[in-house]
């Protein structure tokens, strides 16, 4: 186990019975409420010091009301130091309004608007998005980048755009693991690494191989990739519970990213599991 104290960047909780998530539905393992209840039983002994909330796809018309429950949440539990929330940052820098409501919370940290889902693979790349994007930097907030291997193309050039807005990649880009793919995938971790403002998050890993049939020696070789590309100034866990069940407990990617850290030095350790969290997100800020 780590000896490091633990900082989770890529927490979901969600409540079906209090919001829509439309994208739940027909999943029998997801589609029911995971609280922290449920987090605190599946991460015990673990030493998670603090987390990062991250939007859950609620209904669109419901996404101020998923930052209002988690600022709650908050209260319940301290160790929620950072809000990711969901915006809709396609609206340029018509979005500020909704920034401002959403920058009450003072555990605002970020926006994701996820870019996976959209059938325009050049949707990141359109003005207004970007814009909406680049008015993150007046709020002092960062860009959670969530897509797969298909969009990474479309990533590097609009990441390089927006060097003011720190940014961190989700899911280590979302590579094709079930087919086995490396390239172009691995090159473009790469080229995503050369621009400083970006970072890599390392989660959603099992998620993308084959939920019954992975190996631990297949999700290492991508996940070995990631570090090697970012370096380990700019890599940082992330448990993506609960979506991350699916395919694997959470205990058990705990112990997997610690085997493939065996031989990173206590320092680097240090780094990946707890500082460079709390750097990225801000989280000494956080009350």
């Amino acid at each position: 186990m780590p000896r490091a104290p633990i900082v989770d960047t890529h927490l979901h909780l969600w409540d079906p019975n209090k919001l829509r998530y439309a994208w739940l539905d027909g999943n029998p393992v997801l589609d029911q409420a995971y609280g922290l209840d449920r987090y605190n039983a599946a991460s015990e002994g673990l030493g998670v010091e603090a987390m990062v909330f991250l939007q859950c796809e609620v209904d669109p018309a419901q996404y101020q009301d998923e930052a209002d429950w988690v600022a709650e949440l908050a209260k319940i539990d301290p160790r929620i130091k950072g809000l990711v929330a969901w915006a809709p940052l396609e609206k340029g820098r018509a979005v500020a309004p909704e920034l401002e409501r959403l920058a009450r919370h003072d555990i605002l940290r970020g926006i994701r608007r996820i870019i996976q889902f959209e059938p325009d693979l050049d949707f990141c790349l359109r003005p207004d998005f970007i814009e909406g994007v680049r008015t993150l930097a007046d709020f002092g907030l960062s860009f959670d980048i969530c897509v797969d291997h298909r969009h990474m193309a479309n990533v590097l050039k609009f990441a390089a755009q927006i060097p003011e807005v720190p940014m961190i990649l989700d899911h280590i880009g979302k590579p094709a693991i079930s087919d086995g793919v490396m390239e172009p995938w691995r090159s473009q971790m790469h080229q995503l690494a050369e621009l400083p403002h970006v970072s890599c998050k390392i989660s959603g890993v099992a998620t993308e191989a084959d939920h019954a049939n992975w190996t631990d020696d297949e999700l290492k070789r991508y996940v070995e990739v990631a570090i090697d590309a970012f370096g380990f100034d700019r890599v940082m866990f992330g448990g993506d519970w609960p979506v991350a069940v699916q395919a694997i407990e959470y205990r058990r990617w705990v112990e997997l990213l610690d085997g493939v850290l065996a031989s990173a030095s206590d320092a680097e350790r240090q780094k990946f599991w707890r500082d460079n969290a709390v750097r990225f997100y801000r989280l000494e800020a956080a009350r």
